[in-house]
């Protein structure tokens, strides 16, 4: 028996107890990298094969709508020269704030496989809300933006637990909100139907202030890219030591150096108006801040264990309810708060707060950018990206003077074809077995 053992311990292994390189055992060998679908270790190469096999097996990430965001700009411009303009950039880069915040609680209910309708209703909701108490009775802005914004937290753990602990279909219950939250914003606001913000005020600051100083834009372009760096250097390290396949560094620097020349290019068109926007930057920080919750914590990996299989994750434990509830809570958390900015936007707040194709633009921002409808795939940045697409289709149907409903068929196309990718990319998925 003993000697077998010793057999088996000392031959070569299928994963290679040695690497090509001669570094330790137990590494796996280049050959076993390559059946695993992990990189090889070294070259950029190596790496494009990878990227080749994932986009053969359907994993697409965001190349789709980084290429479609590229033809759109490509097209208004060519329409239009003022299209690329740093003032246009500018307010396009303002004008995403408010829908795209929607989006990213969007982009946890999508997670879940699940649905919120409610939210444009939440937005108008708090936005009255905010009005009523800060215009009407006088209360000071920043609470009167703490309740408001709680109210939407509140709305999304009512919803939640019906659906959670009720049973009833997400669709319906946040259907119901669309109608019922809707109602109480129109009987909040009275007979006169619009309040006046402050045009000095907390809210009006939030998209009306710039960071004028050069530096601002630039400093914030560096920070970004070297976080994201030592961020994507410590999980290579990590995945290293562990012995299973990372990032070659090359890859790493190479994608650090393209994010470095998008953020400056980007600092330097913010520049060559009025600086950096201060609602530009507080969507940013709720990116990055929610994206580590999602892929860095065990809250993140509970949200898309549930949208893998809701059975499996109960089987392991997971209290399902309560991490759908919070889903909600996080949903209506965002509505309000991307509510309160349309309002700053406007610096106002009336009947037509939260209507018209709000909840549409925000779900399908979610969708274009990249989160699957069919749950446990998507990322906060794909609100930001699909918010870019649907901002861009209506900021060069403005410049160009074409009729809003030209505007409607475009994004509704966008998000056909945004739909069918995700179909065929889940369909490619099965047929490698990675589903």
């Amino acid at each position: 028996m003993s000697r077998t053992w010793t057999l088996r311990k000392h031959k070569p292994s299928a994963t290679g107890d040695r690497g090509a390189d001669g570094h330790g055992a137990g590494r796996p060998s280049p050959a076993a990298r390559r059946r695993r679908g992990g990189p090889p270790e070294h070259g950029i190469q190596g790496a494009l094969a990878s990227f080749a096999r994932r986009f053969r097996s359907g994993e697409l990430g965001s190349v789709p709508v980084v290429l479609g965001l590229v033809v759109v700009w490509l097209i208004f411009e060519s329409l239009n020269r003022n299209f690329l303009s740093p003032r246009n950039l500018s307010n396009l880069s303002v004008d995403i704030v408010g829908t795209g915040l929607i989006a990213i609680g969007i982009v946890f209910v999508l997670l879940l496989g699940e649905i919120d309708l409610s939210v444009g209703s939440v937005s108008g909701l708090a936005a009255a809300a905010f009005a009523v108490l800060n215009v009407n009775q006088g209360m000071g802005e920043g609470l009167a933006v703490l309740l408001a914004v709680l109210a939407g937290t509140a709305i999304g753990a009512v919803q939640g637990f019906f659906f959670a602990k009720v049973g009833v279909p997400a669709f319906v219950v946040t259907l119901a909100g669309l109608l019922g939250w809707n109602g109480l914003m129109l009987y909040i606001l009275g007979t006169s139907g619009t309040i006046n913000l402050d045009d000095k005020g907390l809210v009006a600051m939030l998209t009306g202030h710039y960071f004028t100083d050069v530096a601002a834009a630039y400093g914030l372009a560096a920070l970004g890219t070297a976080g994201y760096f030592l961020a994507s250097y410590r999980d290579t390290m990590r995945r290293r030591a562990a012995g299973i396949p990372s990032r070659p560094l090359r890859e790493t620097l190479l994608r650090t150096a393209v994010l470095a020349a998008v953020a400056l290019a980007a600092a330097y068109v913010l520049n060559q108006f009025q600086g950096l926007p201060l609602a530009l930057l507080i969507f940013l920080i709720f990116l990055v801040g929610l994206d580590y919750v999602l892929r860095r914590t065990p809250y993140g990996r509970m949200i898309f264990a549930l949208g893998g299989s809701v059975e499996a994750a109960r089987r392991t434990g997971l209290n399902v309810g309560l991490v759908r509830i919070s889903v909600f809570m996080i949903s209506g958390t965002m509505a309000a708060i991307g509510g309160l900015f349309l309002a700053s936007r406007v610096t106002s707040a009336s009947q037509s707060s939260g209507s018209g194709n709000l909840l549409m633009d925000a779900i399908a921002a979610a969708v274009i950018g990249g989160t699957s409808m069919f749950g446990g795939r998507g990322r906060t940045w794909s609100a930001l990206l699909g918010v870019l697409v649907i901002q861009s289709i209506a900021s060069g149907v403005a410049l160009m003077g074409i009729q809003t409903a030209v505007q409607f068929m475009i994004t509704g196309g966008v998000l056909l074809i945004a739909v069918v990718i995700d179909s065929l990319s889940r369909r490619a998925q099965k047929s490698h077995g990675r589903v």
